[in-house]
């Protein structure tokens, strides 16, 4: 998932940035409102982290023409001042949730995962997500495959979910088990290797077509693949 940060002071930038990148994040940094403004406009983020005192224009100002133009993209507002009329302020104008500096990065990345999940029950308006004939709807908790129903555990209904929400992205196993386990798993571990397979056995063993690839030394993907990827060395299907 992609986001943008907005914040003037470099070394934070730079914490949150990596931290981020890290745990799988695909981040945008900027340091003034106008250049932060102009990538929100411009590009597609999931969710943004913006700084609310930027050298050239306030952070509560920028949120505020942005929602103005209809934008709903999820705000996570940072402010030195941990003063309550300007947590207020920021939730009125449009921010989905205020933090504090100086924080711990584990809250930060507590507080987007939250909006994210937020923003993606508000985003599929109809709960569905799709990839070929695989359907899931996110309200009914339900699964199907070429309109046959799979049944799922939890944490393989939690799993399907993720891989659907980042389909064609390249995941790692450390930020699978962030993501879906909300802890940090060992390197050795096969854990997410068996939760993998055991997902694989209900919605791709019985089908041609596989959604579910490995991609050696890096992690799963979820991706309906053309023709010029069966000779791809570097990817599994096993």
């Amino acid at each position: 998932m992609k986001l943008l940060l907005v914040e003037d002071e470099v070394s934070l930038a730079d914490y949150i940035k990596k931290g981020l990148t890290e745990a799988g994040f695909i981040v945008e940094h900027y340091t003034t409102g106008l250049d932060g403004y102009h990538a929100l406009i411009s590009e597609d983020f999931n969710a943004v982290i913006m700084d609310v005192m930027l050298p050239d224009i306030n952070g509560f100002e920028l949120v505020r023409n942005y929602r103005a133009a209809g934008k709903h993209t999820p705000v996570l507002f940072l402010t030195a001042k941990d003063d309550l009329a300007d947590r207020i302020k920021g939730i009125e104008i449009g921010g989905d949730d205020y933090l504090t500096k100086p924080f711990a990065f584990a809250e930060l990345l507590v507080r987007i995962k939250s909006l994210l999940r937020r923003a993606n029950q508000a985003d599929y308006s109809s709960n569905l997500m799709q990839i070929a004939d695989l359907k899931m709807d996110i309200a009914k908790r339900t699964v199907y495959r070429d309109e046959l129903p799979v049944k799922l555990t939890a944490k393989e209904f939690s799993l399907l979910q993720f891989l659907l929400e980042r389909q064609g992205e390249v995941l790692p196993r450390s930020v699978i088990a962030s993501q879906v386990w909300d802890i940090n798993f060992d390197s050795d571990t096969n854990v997410i290797d068996v939760a993998i397979r055991r997902l694989r056995i209900k919605i791709d063993d019985d089908y041609e077509v596989k959604l579910i690839h490995t991609v050696r030394g890096m992690g799963y993907r979820l991706e309906v693949m053309d023709s010029s990827h069966d000779s791809t060395l570097s990817i599994e299907n096993k």
